[in-house]
């Protein structure tokens, strides 16, 4: 098991302990310890979650700076569809491409043309013969690193192609290669301009056994203000989209669903929202569907905490683009019926049981009861003053040896006044 390479970190010196993240936090990965947060890198998923609640700014993502493309000499990038909603009064999103290339790239290849390619091939999977469905979509690395930790019987289910983000990144490089044969493959270089930190340790860790085509990402955020001065010198853009609604559709939740024409399906955001539909896939209490989309983040992609608009406007943004947008400008031939082997991945998520208490049954069975008795003995107000977001995690935490049961805050309170009620009761009441 190789270690996983992380794109959420916390700064210590912004944080106060103040317990927000610890409480919202969807895989229990953060406890506070000495009045600092701590976050367990083993059941983080890079949701992002922590950077959005944390009054502090503690919590950040670790991004590339666009300056990390100088060491290529051919320079590609992806800009993610989220991108388009940012900007207010756009019209045509000519503009934002020919601002990237004013920014010095040589080539950008429209991540929203490679989801019409996924939307197209996925309509084709779904038809194919012996796949388990419901089929979840893998678009979301937050969500299939979740699927991973949580919910490995689940993992069947996930849909076989790699996400649009890939597919943009392995034909900008074919086509590079194939128009400047001139240039070395390490010479050429692919940057994503991503919305979350998910998305940048999925460029960091691969997928299963996948290695990721794309070399560096840039945050929106880190890239907005530059983009705008660039995009203010464009008079006439070039002609460069190769996109339509389809496309620009999947930033928001139920984009990628829809491009499916098929009415069975479900589309779920926010973390906690996809955990709920995720323990109703697997314990069987959802009704038969064909295809369910699900986004860590509110509103999909366009709630990313690397993008610098409100969701909700930059959601009304992109469907005023959409308008005048053809469906589809990558439909595939009416012959085509099979899915090219670049478009899967071959190797499932490993399974990394975060809840696993020991490799050894005996012995997980006798600290599981101990949890148990823990738990029965503390006041359930999962308050968080303890330093774990709930009772159950402070009782898993004292029985593994990180906490001590005295850290109960209340359990002390009812402890420290039987000690005084007892002394009184001996006479000795301080007077």
């Amino acid at each position: 098991m190789h270690s996983y390479v992380h794109s959420v970190f916390l700064d210590e010196q912004k944080c106060t302990g103040c317990t927000t993240c610890l409480r919202h936090c969807p895989t229990e990965a953060i406890r506070i310890r000495n009045g600092k947060a701590e976050i367990n890198e083993a059941r983080c998923i890079d949701c992002g979650e922590c950077i959005r609640v944390c009054p502090h700014k503690a919590k950040k993502a670790v991004c590339n700076k666009l300056d990390a493309m100088d060491r290529f000499r051919y320079k590609i990038a992806l800009p993610a569809p989220t991108l388009y909603g940012q900007f207010d009064n756009l019209d045509d999103v000519d503009y934002v491409l020919t601002g990237l290339k004013r920014l010095g790239f040589d080539e950008v290849f429209e991540v929203s043309k490679a989801a019409e390619l996924v939307s197209a091939y996925t309509r084709l999977y779904l038809n194919t013969e012996g796949v388990k469905k419901p089929v979840i979509s893998s678009a979301c690395p937050a969500v299939t690193r979740l699927i991973a930790l949580r919910f490995p019987s689940l993992k069947d289910n996930l849909l076989r192609m790699l996400p649009p983000m890939e597919i943009a990144a392995g034909l900008a490089r074919e086509k590079a290669e194939r128009e400047h044969p001139e240039l070395k493959p390490e010479e050429i270089g692919v940057c994503f301009i991503s919305p979350c930190p998910a998305k940048a340790s999925y460029v960091k860790n691969g997928f299963a056994s996948y290695k990721s085509r794309v070399d560096v990402v840039v945050s929106i955020s880190d890239l907005y203000f530059q983009l705008i001065n660039s995009m203010s010198h464009t008079e006439q853009p070039e002609t460069l989209s190769d996109s339509g609604m389809i496309g620009i559709g999947w930033s928001s939740s139920g984009g990628e669903a829809t491009a499916l024409f098929n009415d069975s399906y479900l589309a779920a955001d926010g973390i906690d929202n996809v955990i709920h539909v995720l323990d109703q896939i697997e314990n069987g209490n959802i009704p038969p569907l064909e295809f369910i989309e699900l986004n860590a983040c509110t509103g999909g992609c366009v709630g990313g905490v690397l993008t610098m608009q409100n969701p909700y406007i930059a959601k009304s943004r992109l469907q005023i683009l959409r308008r005048y947008l053809p469906v589809s400008q990558n439909l595939l031939p009416t012959s085509e019926q099979y899915i090219p082997e670049g478009y899967f991945f071959n190797d499932d998520p490993e399974y990394q049981p975060i809840s696993q208490l020991s490799s050894s049954m005996a012995e997980s069975m006798r600290m599981l009861a101990d949890i148990q008795a823990l738990r029965g003995r503390l006041p359930g107000l999962d308050c968080g003053s303890c330093g774990a977001p709930t009772c159950r995690a402070f009782a898993e935490d004292v029985v593994k040896g990180t906490a001590k049961e005295s850290d109960c805050i209340l359990t002390m309170r009812d402890t420290l006044r039987a000690y005084l009620e007892s002394q009184k009761e001996d006479g000795h009441d301080g007077a």
